[in-house]
């Protein structure tokens, strides 16, 4: 089977007209039309959980149309969704499983059946990636309003604080040619008090991550508060200090019992410059060339968020310059202290060994990250008793116009 141009062009139309005015249930029937037209024997679109598990198929409009969860370890499919490349089997019928990214955040795959006997050639394979692409920015879109995407990712009812903060949270992963920022966030469906933010704007970065005292409503409430105050000065013009000020004096004022701690940092992307607060949080790490950089970013932490002390100080910010391919690690203090049945920390250096080892391996960020991750859930036998956050932002540079990428700085 051949895939052209014209064919393509009508195939990627027609789902896009469809889907203007479609519901998200009317979703999977569009995308397998569109997958017919390129000449193979349809399409189905299966999408992450919450917790990066499994691939769940996106339900169709009709009762039993809900289809069978992939597994993310160990299969094709899975292969397809963590290193965010297309996986071909040979059949019977030949499949293709293409990845659906949005932007650089990574939302699921699309499975796509041959028809049986012909092999998806080159072309069609490249239709299809075509298509995948489309098909994720229209999940995406409808993402945004649609609980019927939202239900079928879910694996169990969320908590009231859990619902609270999710609905503040940025996308995971987000990045551009010259920097990547990823996040996880657990446990999931029950969060309390932990949050993270991070944003791309006018040649910078922007990183934050809180961990709000408690696990309870009030906690969410104080980090969604942060997160609030944080993006609003951010937007205004307003420096790290002075967001760093602004979630002090909101908190001090509206939710006073609570305390948050925080860093708060930004990156020239251009040239390198790491500037950050440190409000009673663990230092953020510096990793570089597979390795931690010892004490690279230990600062004296000021106080707590909250109390209303830094309205009336000086508010330190930090500086470091970095070198193209550094990593940058936030994190809260819910990930070292988890501790195992005998009692056994997780501790710093599993945590950055750990996501060393995979990132060497090839794992993208997104990827490593899920699967460290999943080493703190199995360290606590999947029962974390503490909210655990882990933000990695990757800085690499390249020279504009050219697939180089910048040299360090002497």
């Amino acid at each position: 089977m051949t895939c052209d141009d014209a064919v393509l062009g009508g195939a990627l139309a027609g789902l896009l007209t469809g889907s203007r005015t479609s519901g998200p249930a009317e979703l999977p029937a569009l995308v397998h039309e569109a997958a017919r037209a390129l000449g193979t024997d349809g399409a189905r679109v299966l999408l992450a959980d919450v917790q990066q598990h499994s691939l769940v198929p996106l339900p169709g409009p009709e009762p039993g149309e809900d289809g069978h969860r992939v597994d993310i370890e160990g299969t094709l499919g899975g292969r397809a969704y963590r290193l965010q490349q297309t996986q071909l089997s040979a059949g019977p019928p030949p499949t293709g499983w293409f990845p659906l990214v949005d932007g650089v955040e990574r939302i699921g795959v699309l499975r796509i059946e041959g028809v049986e006997g012909a092999a998806l050639d080159r072309h069609t394979i490249e239709c299809c990636e075509a298509l995948a692409g489309l098909v994720a920015l229209v999940v995406a879109s409808k993402s945004a309003y649609s609980d019927v995407i939202v239900e079928a990712v879910r694996r169990q009812r969320m908590s009231l604080q859990a619902e609270l903060l999710w609905a503040f949270l940025p996308p995971r992963t987000i990045g551009t040619r010259d920097v990547t920022s990823s996040a996880v966030l657990e446990p999931a469906y029950d969060v309390g008090g932990d949050a993270f933010d991070h944003a791309v704007a006018h040649g910078h970065l922007h990183v934050s991550v809180f961990d709000a005292m408690g696990h309870d409503l009030a906690s969410g409430g104080a980090s969604s508060v942060a997160l609030a105050a944080c993006r609003s000065t951010r937007r205004s013009g307003g420096g790290l200090a002075d967001i760093a000020r602004t979630i002090d004096r909101t908190l001090a004022r509206w939710i006073p019992d609570r305390l948050l701690t925080a860093v708060i940092a930004d990156l020239d992307t251009a040239t390198g410059e790491l500037s950050w607060v440190n409000c009673g949080h663990p230092p953020p790490l510096l990793i570089r060339d597979a390795r931690v950089v010892p004490d690279a970013l230990r600062r004296r932490p000021e106080l707590p968020l909250g109390l209303g002390f830094h309205e009336h100080g000086p508010q330190p910010v930090h500086h470091a310059r970095l070198q193209p391919g550094d990593r940058l690690l936030v994190y809260t203090d819910g990930v070292t202290e988890a501790r195992s049945a005998a009692g056994e920390l997780f501790g710093e250096h599993r945590l950055t060994d750990t996501l060393v080892h995979h990132m060497a391996g090839g794992d993208p960020a997104p990827e490593a990250l899920r699967r460290l991750v999943h080493a703190l859930l199995t360290h606590q036998d999947h029962q974390l008793r503490d909210d655990a956050t882990i933000a990695l932002a990757e800085w690499h540079p390249r020279r504009h116009g050219s697939g180089r990428t910048v040299s360090a700085p002497a």
